[in-house]
């Protein structure tokens, strides 16, 4: 029920009107609660609205029935328009940018809305602008399909087609203690940090740390905080990807990793769970589907007893910190027991047995390696030992109380140059083969916190910058992505087809197949296939299986119960990848059946087309 009146200097009437939008209205019921529900007793109080300023006052219908127009009920406006609150023109500005975005869409208009924002900000004389999301609330249903793409902020959130949501594990001390009595030199945060309530190596000032602070590291608040918060800024939150950060996960005690792995997927089901069994099964059926879960570890934390731990807990990724490759760089920094020999092992079990997406860490230091070395170390791309499906760049950054500190402050330790860095990253990125995935290239520290070691916070922007310099592109899967390409250069694929590529890692055949546009290098889906290790210590693995590691569209998220013809996901390009992962099972590798490492929110998805769940895997027979 809504209510118009014609004049803010006469005596005037309400008239009631079918809900119609207006660019001017705010809540009466706070003026006039008394006098309203004395005239109209039947209508609570919150519901009506008042509308001012209309040039041509609509006509007052409802649906169905003539105009009322009752001369019975007259209230007089105390307020004039230069005594409305700031809340009230709050709502009234939110209404004219809203209107004034629909009419630029009808138009065929392209509108900035920051500048919209001061512009009507200035009309109404509002002293700040109003805030994005709550623009975004107050779109009408029917037009939130039309202009929530216009005023979603931060696209780049959900560009890959899933909304990543970012939790922590409690405080807990290093495990790497155990080995040498001490953390890594530049390894900052941690119980018996300078920065208190910390988890390891972050200092509590990132977003995620301090969003975790906030829940007390609930990681049922966690959640549910983040997923509101991504849905109050217009992002489709059905496919959620998990990174469990905070150190080292599977070093906490059983009993913790099951309750927070449990409070993640009842975060989304709404169901309260009393195991991990229990809260996985209902997490298939939830609106808000668990894609993928990414949990940080170490070599030495990727035993047997770890990897099928994480594999009951739904995880699909892994992060392993490789750090170095050079055994000098690893005793130098503290990191001793992380050799060589131990993190090809490590990486060999992760593809062999738990056949994961697997992600790789690495540091970019100076002193005692050098500009060489360091670009000698991206053997970790070329050498079949290693070839990780994506990585971490991490300039190593000098943070107070840190042992790298100290050597800092005495001169033991320099760092790059900021223009030498730049150099050295972009250089780096001209490596990256095409199925590997670049994650981030500079840790999440506020730089007012890093004494030594990067002085930009868009080191990768800066990097990408340098390549177009040296006439060299990075062609790394995130660079690629569709979305990514469409928020960043606004083009789209115009002719796409399927292109295949094999090569040897950790001593298995690995085929990367993936639909792209070749003219403009533009990545719209992959599938990462592998042939089983008939040394694997998984029993639905054994006898001639073909494991499917990773299958991912990209593209704006499409919900899981819509299409969208503009958008790549849901179009039907991850069937065709399986069709054609399938064939290459059957007939080259000769397997007898495929199996699929898959979220547990996509399981429904594999049933669909023939696969039934066996273990934590999604299992197909090619008989």
């Amino acid at each position: 029920m809504y209510f118009s009146h014609f004049s803010l200097s006469s005596p005037h009437f309400f008239f009631p009107f079918s809900p119609l939008f207006s660019p001017h209205f705010f809540p009466i019921s706070s003026i006039f609660p008394p006098v309203f529900s004395l005239c109209f007793p039947i209508f609570p109080p919150v519901f009506p609205c008042i509308f001012l300023n209309f040039p041509h006052p609509p006509p007052c219908f409802f649906p169905g029935f003539p105009p009322i127009f009752p001369p019975f009920f007259p209230i007089f406006s105390p307020l004039s328009a230069g005594e409305l609150s700031q809340a009230e023109l709050m709502v009234m500005t939110i209404a004219d940018i809203i209107k004034q975005l629909l009419e630029a869409h009808e138009q065929g208009r392209d509108v900035d809305i920051n500048r919209l924002k001061t512009k009507t900000s200035a009309k109404y004389g509002l002293p700040a602008q109003p805030r994005l999301v709550d623009i975004i609330a107050a779109v009408p249903p029917q037009f939130r399909k039309v202009l929530l793409p216009k005023l979603k902020a931060k696209p780049i959130r959900t560009a890959s087609g899933i909304a990543v949501v970012a939790v922590m594990c409690k405080p807990h001390r290093c495990p790497h203690i155990n080995f040498t009595g001490n953390i890594c030199v530049y390894c900052p945060g941690g119980p018996d940090s300078d920065f208190e309530y910390s988890t390891q190596s972050y200092t509590g000032y990132e977003p995620t740390s301090m969003r975790a602070i906030r829940a007390r590291y609930d990681p049922y608040l966690q959640t549910r905080h983040r997923v509101e918060q991504l849905k109050q800024l217009g992002h489709s939150v059905d496919k959620v990807e998990f990174i469990v950060m905070g150190g080292t996960f599977m070093a906490l005690p059983e009993d913790y990793r099951d309750y927070f792995i449990r409070n993640l997927h009842d975060a989304l089901s709404g169901h309260t769970s009393n195991n991990v069994a229990e809260a996985v099964r209902y997490s298939e059926r939830s609106l808000t589907k668990c894609v993928g879960i990414t949990i940080e570890t170490r070599p030495d934390y990727c035993l047997r007893q770890h990897l099928s731990a994480m594999l009951s807990y739904g995880c699909t990724r892994l992060e392993i910190g490789v750090q170095s490759v050079y055994e000098d760089v690893a005793r130098d920094t503290n990191r001793v027991g992380h050799n060589s020999k131990l993190k090809t092992s490590s990486l060999e079990a992760l593809f062999n047995y738990f056949v994961n997406d697997v992600e790789g860490n690495m540091k970019l230091f100076l002193e005692k390696i050098g500009n060489e070395r360091n670009k000698e170390q991206m053997e970790f791309f070329e050498n079949p030992a290693f070839r990780p499906d994506g990585m971490k760049l991490y300039p190593t950054l000098v943070i107070r109380g840190t042992g790298l500190y100290e050597l800092w402050k005495t001169g033991r330790y320099r760092s790059y140059p900021p223009s030498t860095l730049v150099d050295l990253v972009a250089r780096i990125l001209a490596l990256v083969p095409p199925w590997t995935r670049v994650y981030r290239v500079q840790r999440d520290i506020p730089m007012p916190l890093v004494s030594s070691g990067v002085e930009h916070g868009n080191l990768r922007e800066l990097a990408l910058a340098r390549m177009k310099d040296l006439g060299t592109q990075c062609r790394d899967v995130r660079t690629r992505e569709v979305g990514i390409q469409e928020i960043h250069h606004k083009v789209r694929p115009y002719q796409v087809e399927l292109i295949r590529r094999d090569y040897v890692a950790n001593g298995g055949w690995e085929t990367f197949l993936s639909y792209e546009d070749p003219e403009q290098d533009i990545l719209v889906g992959l599938l990462r296939l592998r042939r089983s290790s008939p040394d694997t210590f998984r029993p639905e693995l054994r006898g001639g299986v073909s494991v499917v590691r990773e299958l991912h569209v990209y593209g704006s998220a499409v919900p899981v119960s819509s299409r969208d013809p503009s958008k790549f996901q849901h179009q039907g390009f991850g069937m065709l990848l399986m069709e054609e992962a399938e064939r290459i099972a059957r007939e080259e590798h000769g397997a007898r059946k495929i199996a699929v490492i898959s979220g547990v929110g996509t399981r429904n998805y594999y049933r669909k087309i023939g696969y039934e769940l066996e273990g934590p895997y999604m299992v197909k027979s090619l008989e």
